[in-house]
């Protein structure tokens, strides 16, 4: 009994003492260590997880405390976690098991999430599985992602372009049916700071160039243009439309991204719903339901310019007696020269003929009205109408 007592100490001091150099990269140690004694070079380690990157916790699993603030992982997930190098490079040459995920992840997802191209660049090129997902096909975890997934997530072009030159299926799915494109078009909006981020851009123009499809849509059969319209990010809207998204696609509730721009105008300070609007509609997205637009000036009552862009879409929409009750008395005085524009335009009158004249053209253009009506020998003033450029004024 004292033996086996004894024994069980030398294991934890030997357990401790290798997770202590590849904590320090010890190159020379941790070789020392796997040569001269019989310690598995897979072994586990619990190891401090207080930012929960090496653990894959499945949703809806309590667990206390205690065990939040730590994790299993092995000796190249601890590496990656203090950037130990040498060591990696020491266990990979001694055979260091590189795919194995002891609590969810695999070394090169806690690379990718940590940021460390480095790392990356050395698992891939040792043979990491870069289609590997978080947790197997087979487990109701809803955060099952592969590392193109989590590159995306996190904004990491550099990541992206690594991936896919080793391998990575550039539509590859998660759980939740999302590819790469539509989680990158999601986190580009920073909520708190309500700032876009350029390096999600990139990462999506990336994806682009690298042959995403780019109307592939998810559980909620959302597309990445749904997520860009959503976030009112013009930037990639303009980029996904250009690309050839379909601007009429609508998700499990039967909303396409015009509803989906018009949810949240309102509260996307640096967001621009005009333009959004514009985007749409001039890449053929279909109108608002004329008995619904009561709805759009509701929303965007306080935005003029938006309102003018989405009654000019129409040859006609007459107003009703919800339109003048969906705008608060201080935004029709604020803004009443336009409004009184849009009552006496909105009647049983017709539009003028260079209206009707705009709408016959747009029309025969459908969905290429954003590059076709560029491509014609017009005036720049002719080009702006066309393309339902606001006036502040509805005539």
């Amino acid at each position: 009994m004292e033996e086996r007592i004894s024994r069980s100490k030398a294991d934890k001091k030997l357990k401790t003492r290798f997770l202590q150099a590849l904590q320090r990269d010890d190159a020379e140690e941790v070789e020392n260590i796997l040569h001269t004694t019989n310690i598995d070079i897979n072994t586990v380690f619990e190891v401090e997880d207080k930012s929960f990157i090496l653990a894959s916790y499945k949703q809806g699993y309590w667990l206390p405390g205690y065990k939040l603030e730590s994790s299993w992982a092995m000796g190249l997930h601890v590496c990656v976690m203090y950037n130990s190098l040498e060591s990696a490079l020491v266990l990979l040459e001694n055979g260091a098991a590189i795919n194995r995920k002891p609590n969810g992840k695999t070394p090169l997802h806690v690379a990718c999430e940590v940021s460390n191209s480095d790392f990356v660049t050395l698992l891939l090129n040792h043979g990491a599985r870069v289609n590997r997902a978080l947790v197997d096909k087979c487990s109701d975890n809803n955060d099952e992602e592969t590392p193109l997934h989590t590159a995306a997530r996190f904004g990491l072009p550099e990541h992206i372009a690594l991936y896919i030159c080793h391998g990575a299926h550039v539509d590859v799915l998660n759980a939740r049916s999302e590819t790469p494109l539509i989680m990158a078009a999601f986190w580009s909006l920073k909520i708190r700071e309500q700032e876009y981020s350029p390096d999600h851009h990139l990462v999506c123009r990336m994806l682009l160039d690298y042959g995403a499809a780019v109307d592939l849509q998810e559980e909620d059969y959302k597309t990445a243009l749904h997520k860009a319209a959503w976030n009112c990010d013009q930037v990639l809207m303009q980029m996904l439309l250009e690309a050839g998204a379909d601007a009429r696609i609508m998700d499990i509730n039967g909303c396409s991204p015009i509803q989906y721009v018009l949810k949240v105008a309102s509260v996307r300070s640096t967001g621009d719903g005009e333009v959004c609007f514009q985007l749409l509609l001039n890449h053929g997205a279909a109108r608002i339901y004329p008995p619904q637009f009561h709805k759009v000036l509701y929303a965007c009552h306080q935005f003029p310019r938006a309102v003018e862009i989405l009654i000019n879409s129409y040859e006609h929409i007459k107003s009703t007696k919800k339109w003048r009750v969906a705008i608060p008395d201080f935004t029709y005085q604020e803004h009443r020269e336009f409004y009184d524009s849009v009552f006496a335009v909105c009647s049983n009158t017709p539009r003028t003929l260079l209206h009707l004249a705009r709408c016959a053209i747009r029309a025969q253009m459908r969905t290429r009205c954003h590059s076709g009506i560029k491509a014609l020998p017009i005036p720049q003033s002719m080009e702006r109408y066309l393309l339902l450029e606001p006036e502040g004024f509805i005539y």
